[in-house]
């Protein structure tokens, strides 16, 4: 039952107040497809999520939140049901969370798991993913400069290079499917006796995809939290606070 996330959610919370007092990291989410409508514009920055929270679909594009909310409408007057994709932004994550020598301790291993976790998640992505493999190389990956220090020219791996995070924000994409309890009944067996029958359809919501994503952002706060906490070793704010500013410090820099 969606029930059970309620539960995540209000961990998601503690989760994300560790982040913001020891590192600083912000995380929000937003929803870019519902049905046929899409929102194309680039991630909001990690100040949006009051506006994020008053809209109705988690979009900021006015013209695209009215499509999204024509689509849910249609759909309800139809007796259908709608998935969509949603996506997640991790601001201010410092480098080095995760690891590359163990398959599930890789940071993206871990956000694709608690993605995938969540009900009604078929697809997930991290950075441009399903784009970028059909790129070449020559254009899928990102260029490295120095500008005081250094940065990436663009964030096509979404924030985590060989299991670990590189400084850059992580961007995390969530495919979920359209709600199973159609109201339009669809065809199946009777368990009991094997023979054709009709679904019941008890309630039905149009969409997940909107409560979807702030359940995503718990999820993403919760293992952000722990690579912190591994990374850290403290048991208080204070001393994790510490403990990462010491370890950021050891940190090598590349030669200018």
């Amino acid at each position: 039952s969606a029930r059970e996330t309620a539960a995540r959610v209000a961990l998601g919370a503690i989760a994300a107040a560790v982040n913001g007092q020891v590192a600083g990291v912000s995380v929000l989410s937003r929803v870019v497809r519902i049905g046929k409508a899409v929102d194309e514009s680039a991630p909001p920055g990690p100040d949006a999520a009051e506006a994020l929270d008053a809209s109705p679909v988690r979009c900021l594009d006015p013209a695209v939140e009215a499509a999204m909310v024509a689509e849910i409408d249609e759909a309800k007057k139809d007796g259908d049901t709608l998935g969509g994709v949603v996506e997640v932004l991790v601001y201010g994550v410092p480098q080095g969370l995760g690891t590359y020598a163990t398959p599930m301790g890789r940071l993206d291993a871990r956000l694709a798991a608690a993605a995938m976790s969540i009900q009604s998640v078929k697809g997930v992505e991290i950075g441009d993913g399903f784009t970028g493999a059909g790129r070449r190389g020559s254009v899928a990956h990102d260029e490295i400069v120095r500008e005081g220090s250094l940065r990436r020219l663009t964030n096509r791996a979404g924030g985590i290079e060989g299991g670990m995070s590189n400084g850059e924000a992580i961007r995390i994409r969530l495919a979920f499917k359209p709600i199973s309890t159609v109201p339009r009944a669809l065809r199946t067996i009777d368990t009991s006796t094997g023979e054709p029958a009709t679904a019941l359809h008890q309630r039905s919501d149009v969409t997940a995809v909107v409560p979807g994503a702030v359940v995503a952002e718990a999820m993403a706060s919760l293992v952000v939290a722990q690579a912190l906490i591994e990374k850290t070793g403290g048991d208080c704010a204070d001393q994790m606070r510490e403990s990462l500013a010491a370890y950021l410090a050891s940190i090598p820099k590349a030669r200018a």
